[in-house]
């Protein structure tokens, strides 16, 4: 007999660990001793007898157990094996799964990290999981077609972040390349998008002229009347090495060789993960003096509030607002204006370029090449110092007298 609506709804196991009802033609019901119910199809493929589960009971209603048992049963009747196809779609599944493009994109990410400082990283997934991943991520990256990503990026668009959606878009034609390297897709559909994005004029970190250069270092020197001594002395060293920002803000004094007049900022730490030597001139030497009684027993060359943590990213850009110099001058504006003056002074273009730690990503080149041109450099960081020295003259200045060498 057919089971009905209100069986299904009253069965118990009666005591045993599993109770089988039959509705006919293989579907029965199974109740546990625990009250859950399921169905499962019962069939034979040639000699062997085979079972299918069709889902829990009672979201699947007696009704929709019986059309989904007379589908499977077409099947047979095709000579199709149910259980088998299932397994099928399920490896389809996962390998769908294992190709998406978020799949693909987080793979790529694992390759690139060791060759990424740390905020750079954290910018490229944060990039991808707020702005990719939720349209095209769930996607088999070989399906993605052009429109599709176009779809995406224009969402960024939409927000005005237009800078922000072309770099989107290059990370995203880095991970398809990716993906044709490893067989996961067949081409790179970024290139069609060339011209469907809305042009973005590129903003340079604002920097002084060396017109204005002088009045920037003479306000530089008067800070300690509105803000604290170590700031002060943090943009000094910042003219002074003109390092990027977050390579001074993260040092450490184990990096400073000062009997030899040496910063080694190790590779780590670099944006082109490639060691790299500052030579420290006397004004620089003295500075360090300086910063070390103020950082007491911290490891760090610019301690926070707390001596565990460095001074915070905003700490000089906040500095030189406080100075009148907002949107004109940036931490990272010191390395161009630097480049700039010593470029029109004649030092070597090669030489500039490598105090700028501006090098290729080439390992064994890297290490070998930090150390190139020193004696170059050291001169060039000399009188870098003392032309800064020579700016400040005429104002009230705080005097950087030539450090006794020990």
């Amino acid at each position: 007999m057919p089971l009905s609506d209100a069986e299904c709804r009253n069965a118990t196991s009666e005591g045993r660990a599993i109770r089988k009802l039959h509705d006919g033609d293989g579907l029965y019901l199974w109740v546990y001793d625990d009250g859950r119910k399921y169905w499962r199809l019962r069939y034979r493929l040639g000699d062997k007898e085979k079972s299918l589960s069709l889902g829990v009971y009672p979201t699947i209603g007696l009704s929709k157990a019986s059309k989904s048992a007379q589908a499977e049963r077409d099947k047979l009747a095709s000579d199709l094996d149910p259980s088998a196809e299932r397994r099928t779609k399920k490896l389809r599944d996962k390998l769908s799964t294992a190709n998406s493009f978020e799949a693909v994109a987080r793979e790529w990410y694992s390759k690139q990290l060791h060759t990424w400082v740390a905020h750079h990283a954290d910018d490229v997934l944060r990039r991808l999981e707020k702005n990719i991943f939720p349209y095209i991520g769930k996607q088999t990256i070989g399906e993605i077609e052009a429109p599709e990503l176009l779809y995406a990026v224009r969402v960024i668009e939409k927000r005005g972040s237009y800078d922000l959606a072309h770099r989107v878009l290059q990370v995203c034609g880095q991970v398809f390349r990716y993906g044709v390297a490893t067989g996961r897709c067949k081409r790179d559909p970024s290139p069609d998008l060339r011209g469907a994005l809305t042009p973005h004029k590129k903003k340079n970190q604002a920097a002084v002229s060396p017109e204005e250069l002088p009045a920037l270092m003479r306000a530089i020197i008067t800070y300690d009347e509105i803000g604290d001594k170590q700031t002060r002395l943090a943009l000094q060293l910042l003219a002074l090495t003109f390092v990027r920002t977050n390579e001074l803000i993260g040092a450490l004094w184990s990096e400073f060789d000062l009997e030899n007049g040496l910063w080694l900022v190790p590779a780590e730490r670099m944006k082109m993960r490639t060691a790299h030597v500052v030579p420290l001139s006397d004004q620089a030497l003295v500075i360090l003096d300086e910063l070390k009684i103020i950082a007491a027993d911290s490891r760090f060359l610019l301690p926070g509030r707390n001596p565990d943590k460095p001074i915070s990213n905003n700490t000089m850009l906040f500095a030189l607002y406080r100075l009148g110099y907002k949107g004109k001058m940036t931490g990272h504006g010191f390395r161009a204006v630097a480049s700039t003056m010593l470029n029109e002074t004649g030092f070597r273009s090669d030489v500039i370029e490598r105090q700028l730690a501006h090098c290729e990503r080439n390992e064994i080149r890297g290490a070998y090449n930090r150390a190139e041109y020193l004696p170059e450099r050291k001169t060039m960081m000399e009188w870098w110092a003392n032309y800064l020295d020579g700016l400040a003259h005429g104002a009230k200045v705080i005097p950087l007298l030539k450090r006794k060498r020990h």
